[in-house]
């Protein structure tokens, strides 16, 4: 931690991006299948749901941990 609140709270928000794209990286990648074309060329509505909650779990694991 440095002592400005700025570089603090600039230093936190990279991390916890590099963080959740790291995690979601992993998550898209223990999948079975293909999450972006299955969201995108085959809409298909069950992969987007289970992709969203997958970003929802990360982004709350790691706005936890930041906190």
């Amino acid at each position: 931690m440095t002592g400005s609140p700025v570089v603090n709270a600039i230093l936190f928000t990279c991390l916890g991006l590099a963080a959740f794209l790291v995690a979601l990286a992993i998550a898209a990648r223990m999948a079975g299948f293909d999450v972006r074309k299955e969201i995108a060329e085959e809409r298909n509505a069950a992969a987007a749901i289970v992709a969203g909650a997958v970003i929802l779990g990360v982004a709350w694991i790691v706005a936890a941990t930041m906190h």
